[in-house]
């Protein structure tokens, strides 16, 4: 087990420093400056750029910024002039968490009681059903959701508030929001898994030796059916938890994704590097853990095999 720990830990860090250098490299190949706009004289865009050590050379700043990101540190936000951007991610990621944990509660359960259901119920009502909302939540944008939910449940008929996060009310719409394309993944990901178990020679047996539905279905096909889905957990919790950038901004939580939207349209270069080195790493992170988990539960991942057997 350390062997494979160290082996995913590895490749992990390797990961993250591909991943800083490609943003980096991109970002700065980016034409223009936060202080190309006709409001900054010569003298005063010169002095900016020293200040913020844009004038020096693209390798020296890759280096010092390599330096100081092995000290926790992301650069300095451009607009908002002088705070750090490792200040902002603290004081926008636990509503973004926040949020991402509601709309990833919702989508486990509903997901996998849809995903279930179906199984149960093949080539029925409800499994056609299922399929139908799949369809819907994979192929809707998020965006789109929150859009129509704000315009039918905010603005058609008031039920809810139109946008802010200071209540559980508030959350309401951008939870539904964020999570349905997670619960359109998770059903058809779950009956699929689910249906294999069925079909499978253990499942037959624990049939055959008599024993009843209910502890089929709980000890051995939902138990099972379950495991699979751990390789889907990683990135999808990682997304679910940093927010979905315009779902953020439509319902004006401040988040994470308000201040990337902000970042891009104010061309704050900085942010726009750090929250998406930020970004990356929380990914990598996540499926650093579920892969360990996943070898814990299942020796063969450990052992050398893969995932799907």
């Amino acid at each position: 087990m350390a062997k494979y720990i160290i082996k995913r830990l590895i490749i992990s860090v390797l990961t993250i420093f591909v991943l800083c250098t490609v943003v980096f490299f991109a970002i700065k190949s980016i034409p223009g400056d936060p202080f190309s706009g006709p409001e900054y004289t010569d003298e005063v865009r010169a002095e900016l750029n020293a200040l913020y050590g844009f004038d020096k050379p693209v390798l020296e700043q890759y280096f010092v910024y390599m330096g100081n990101l092995l000290h926790g540190e992301l650069g300095i936000s451009v607009y908002y002039r002088g705070k750090p951007v490792v200040d902002i991610i603290k004081s926008a990621f636990p509503q973004s968490f926040d949020l991402g944990i509601r709309a990833l509660l919702v989508a486990t359960f509903v997901g996998v009681g849809l995903g279930v259901l179906a199984a149960l119920n093949r080539k029925k009502t409800l499994d056609y059903l299922s399929i139908i909302v799949a369809i819907i939540g994979i192929s809707i944008p998020s965006f789109v959701v929150a859009s129509l939910l704000q315009y039918v449940f905010a603005i058609l008929f008031p039920i809810f508030p139109v946008a802010r996060y200071t209540s559980f009310v508030h959350t309401i719409l951008p939870t539904i929001s964020l999570a349905l394309p997670t619960i359109a993944r998770f059903s058809r990901f779950m009956r699929t898994s689910m249906l294999e178990v069925i079909d499978s020679d253990f499942v037959k047996t624990a049939r055959s030796k008599g024993l009843k539905k209910r502890q089929i279905l709980f000890s051995h096909e939902i138990r099972n059916s379950l495991l699979p889905l751990l390789s889907i957990l990683g990135p999808t919790t990682a997304s679910l938890l940093m927010g979905s950038f315009v779902v953020e901004s439509i319902f004006a939580v401040p988040g994470l994704g308000n201040y990337f939207v902000e970042s891009i349209n104010t061309q704050d270069y900085s942010l726009i590097m750090g929250l998406t080195i930020f970004y990356g790493i929380f990914l990598v992170t996540m499926n650093f853990v579920i892969d360990i988990l996943y070898g814990v539960v299942d020796p063969r991942v450990r052992l050398g095999g893969n995932r799907n057997g």
